[in-house]
């Protein structure tokens, strides 16, 4: 069966998280979204096991059930140097134990945990209890394993399970470090939001056995996800090596020339384009065999407020989502399967914005230094300058 799962996300316990994340509230959201699986995010954190238990109905080896909407543990963990890891735990006795045994003074306070383990420590606590592990957004420049490591070997040294994409980098970026060809890669959404331009803003399509722990274990063993959706790499606010103040696009070169400080006297920070370039060992991208599509896309509502330059939120914006929410079912229908002149006759520019993603014809400003990139869907907007030798 094809499933669309959505693993890593959070609770109402993460720092900068809604209060809203709570389970029936993610689970009615997803559906509107499209998924069918998801992570259930904070899973070490005590008080969220106990909501989690407590509003959803146990459906068998380690799947938790609410409002139609099927849910796996997992967790984020902030490990030594700040890199970030994601774990799919089989069920929440475990979880439980797992959090216990996890060394970190914040693990009742904030839904993902710092802990002092590196990265090995880590892999080893997860495969002893047989969950799944890799790192989280593993090419931004804040928290990502790459930030710190020029292989994923000098951070697990021994293989981990899989490795997460993050929202500023795509299977076309990832397959040019050759070490990578051999690891099944995830796009999931890390959303601290409920909203559908939160939940499922990356996603998978995987083929399981059935919706259980064992089933999504083979899976990711075995390579069986079928696509990755996730936003145009361009798009993520890390893409491009930019200030932090400014959030003008610098030239690497001239950004370490400057110690990476920005003219305007803000922090220069190192694109993800720019730290895969440093990584690469491929001047070309090579997929391996196995390796499935990557698909670009925009959560629906952000095409509708690009499209119409109105707020996501405003009632204009969410009642153009919802009239294509109730003609085509879920966000992801209209994204990917509706066609177009159907969408066309709802609102013909959202339907022309969604054909530019599907034909890859978008023009787009990149994303950097944290904030995200934009789509340029009308043509006399001019594109900012990236900041080089000559005219920094």
């Amino acid at each position: 069966m094809l499933v669309n799962a959505d693993f890593h996300i959070h609770s109402c316990f993460s720092m900068a998280s809604s209060k809203d994340m709570l389970i029936r509230n993610i689970a009615l959201k997803s559906r509107l979204k499209g998924l069918q699986l998801l992570g259930t995010g904070d899973g070490f954190h005590p008080k969220w096991l106990d909501i989690v238990e407590e509003s959803t109905d146990y459906a068998g080896d380690g799947i938790y059930t609410a409002e139609g909407m099927d849910f796996v543990i997992t967790t984020e963990v902030e490990a030594k140097s700040r890199i970030h890891h994601v774990i799919i735990i089989p069920d929440l006795d475990i979880a439980r134990e797992m959090s216990q045994k996890l060394p970190s003074k914040n693990k009742t306070i904030d839904g993902r945990p710092k802990t002092n383990l590196g990265g090995a420590e880590l892999l080893e606590l997860a495969h002893d209890y047989d969950c799944l592990i890799g790192p989280a957004h593993a090419f931004t420049p804040w928290t990502g394993m790459y930030k710190s490591h020029d292989s994923i070997y000098d951070c697990y040294e021994k293989k981990p399970d899989f490795v997460e994409l993050g929202l500023s980098a795509d299977t076309d970026m990832a397959d040019k470090v050759s070490e990578l060809k051999d690891f099944p890669f995830l796009s999931n959404s890390d959303a601290h939001s409920p909203w559908p331009h939160r939940l499922g803003r990356e996603f998978n399509r995987m083929e399981l056995d059935d919706i259980s722990y064992a089933s999504i274990k083979k899976a990711i063993k075995n390579k069986d996800v079928k696509a990755n959706y996730g936003l145009v790499p361009n798009l993520g606010k890390y893409h491009m090596t930019a200030c932090t103040k400014c959030f003008k696009l610098t030239d690497p070169q001239v950004a370490r020339q400057n110690r990476m400080k920005c003219s305007c006297g803000g922090t220069i920070k190192k694109g993800v384009d720019f730290r895969i370039s440093e990584i690469a060992d491929l001047k070309e991208t090579k997929h391996p065999s196995f390796r499935p599509p990557y698909v670009h896309l925009m959560p629906l509502a952000e095409i509708i407020s690009s499209v119409h330059s109105k707020g996501v939120t405003t009632k204009f914006v969410q009642g153009i989502w919802q009239k294509l929410i109730d003609s085509f079912e879920n966000e992801i229908n209209v994204l990917i399967d509706a066609e177009l002149k159907d969408i066309k006759k709802i609102d013909s520019d959202v339907g022309l914005a969604i054909e530019s993603f599907r034909n890859n014809t978008l023009d787009i400003i990149p994303g950097g230094g944290g904030r995200y990139g934009q789509i340029l869907f009308k043509k006399e907007v001019e594109k900012p300058k990236v900041v080089t030798l000559d005219n920094f």
